[in-house]
């Protein structure tokens, strides 16, 4: 892999771009159907061991129950995004090689898809994070962690299984943290002390009504935002990294400028045709029905 310079404002490799960081399910071995397991509950209709393929995995690695599962049961795999990840893995470090091919790769290949989906989703927020921030040694920092982390997700596979997860966690949080203290300081307050003491990281604001509020610049990493209602509330500059947005009412919302939305996280939510999202993001196809 090419490197860069230490004044480059660009990652090393063209494939560290966000479209790279999304799923390709028909280069990937089904491996998010295969390698995590989940337990019966309101997302999932059964429960499924790691390691075993979902009964409803067809011979060609599709699911055979794409178009019904959130009726039927499996709301839990349509929110679930893997960065990427598994056409990686797939294609990349096993050569396009299935676990079905070549049986002896199973548990590794699962182990691989594990920690390749933790790189992903790290480069997902720096690529966002070098965009966002005015500071040019912030950008850098970025760049130089968003190459350091590119060529272990495409290297080699000994290496990628024994990186220190906990120290690269630690690191990309501390240039996520940095970035949304300035953008988030580039907006104005929402100006109501009452609203302002309940915004905080790892807030429980689980049902709680904030629609049609001005929440600028509010941080709520880690929050609980389930089941609440934001509709027609502006989130430009709010920190939502982590927050749990299942079931949240997000019609007429504007997060075209939030930090750290993901896609799994418009999926969990509810939302229409209205809601304004930002550019790489794409609005769930669950919320077509919805236009107000």
């Amino acid at each position: 892999m090419q490197t860069t310079s230490a004044d480059s404002t660009a990652p090393a490799s063209p494939a560290l771009a966000r479209p790279s960081l999304r799923p390709d399910c028909g280069n990937c071995f089904a491996l998010c159907c295969t390698a995590f397991g989940f337990s019966r509950s309101a997302d999932f209709a059964l429960d499924k061991p790691a390691g075993s393929p979902c009964q409803n995995l067809a011979h060609d690695f599709s699911c055979s129950i794409h178009d019904s599962l959130r009726p039927r049961g499996f709301r839990g795999c349509t929110v679930f995004d893997c960065f990427g990840a598994g056409q990686n893995v797939s294609q990349g470090f096993f050569a396009g090689k299935s676990w079905l091919e070549n049986p002896d790769t199973k548990n590794e290949m699962f182990a691989a898809f594990k920690a390749a989906r933790q790189l992903h989703e790290m480069l997902w927020y720096l690529a966002e994070a070098q965009t966002r921030t005015f500071d040019p040694d912030a950008s850098h920092r970025a760049v130089q962690l968003r190459n350091t982390i590119g060529h272990a997700a495409s290297g080699a596979l000994p290496e990628l299984l024994s990186l220190d997860f906990q120290e690269l966690h630690s690191q990309v949080r501390s240039i996520l943290m940095d970035v949304s203290e300035e953008v988030r300081a580039s907006y104005f307050a929402a100006g109501d002390d009452h609203l302002e003491s309940a915004l905080k990281p790892g807030a429980d604001l689980i049902g709680k009504n904030f629609g049609s509020r001005r929440l600028c610049g509010a941080d709520l990493r880690g929050a609980y935002l389930i089941a609440a209602d934001l509709r027609d509330s502006d989130l430009s500059g709010v920190d939502l990294l982590g927050a749990d947005f299942r079931d949240a009412r997000l019609e007429g919302a504007d997060l075209s400028k939030a930090l750290y939305l993901t896609q799994p996280q418009l999926n969990a939510a509810k939302g229409s045709r209205t809601t304004l999202l930002p550019p790489d993001l794409e609005m769930p196809s669950h919320w077509h029905g919805h236009n107000s």
